[in-house]
C-alpha cells in the first residue's frame, strides 16, 4: 500500500467516525426541541437557551457530517444535462468542477480557522463561547477539502481512463 493509499484510508476513517460523533448530536436537538415545544405549548414556559443551543447542536451535526456525505456521494447532484455528455466530457467536468469546489473550500477552512482564533464573542442568553464553533468550520471544512482532494485524484484518473483505488 502506498503512502497516499495509507493516508487517504485514515483520513477516510476519520471521516467516517466524524460523522458518527455527529449523529450523536441528533437526540440531544430532538430532546431538546421536544422540550421547548411542550414547555411553551402547555407551560407557557421555554427551555432558556433552547435557541441558542439548537443552532449550535444543529451546527456540529451538518460540520461533523459534509466530508462524510461527499465521501458516499451523497450531496445533490443534477445531471439531466451532463448524462448526455460523452464520458470523456463528463470526466473533464468532474474534475473541473470538483476542482473548483476545492477553492471554495479551501477559503472556507482559511477563513473558518482565522475568525475562530479571532473571535471573543459569547452567546446572548447562555454564554457560549463562539470560537470554538467557528474553528470548527476550518477543521470539518479541512476533512471535506481532503475528501474533495480524493475525489479529484480519482476524477483525474478516470478521465485517464485508469482505474481509481479503492480500499
Amino acid at each position: 500500500m502506498t503512502t497516499y493509499q495509507t493516508f487517504r484510508k485514515s483520513v477516510e476513517k476519520t471521516i467516517y467516525y466524524t460523522a458518527a460523533l455527529g449523529v450523536i448530536f441528533v437526540l440531544p436537538l430532538m430532546l431538546l426541541t421536544t422540550a421547548d415545544v411542550v414547555g411553551r405549548g402547555f407551560f407557557n414556559k421555554p427551555v432558556a437557551g433552547s435557541f441558542e443551543l439548537s443552532e449550535y447542536l444543529l451546527a456540529v451535526i451538518i460540520l461533523f457530517s459534509a466530508a462524510y456525505t461527499q465521501q458516499v456521494k451523497g450531496h445533490v447532484a443534477v445531471d439531466f444535462l451532463t448524462s448526455r455528455f460523452s464520458k470523456k466530457t463528463q470526466g473533464t467536468l468532474q474534475v473541473f468542477t470538483t476542482a473548483l469546489c476545492l477553492l471554495v473550500v479551501a477559503i472556507i477552512v482559511w477563513q473558518g480557522f482565522i475568525l475562530g482564533l479571532e473571535e471573543k464573542a459569547v452567546t446572548d442568553q447562555l454564554r457560549i463561547p463562539k470560537g470554538p464553533f467557528k474553528i470548527l468550520v476550518g477543521l470539518s471544512g479541512l476533512l471535506l477539502w481532503l475528501q474533495l482532494f480524493f475525489d479529484l485524484v480519482d476524477a483525474v484518473q478516470i478521465r485517464k481512463g485508469e482505474k481509481p483505488w479503492t480500499p
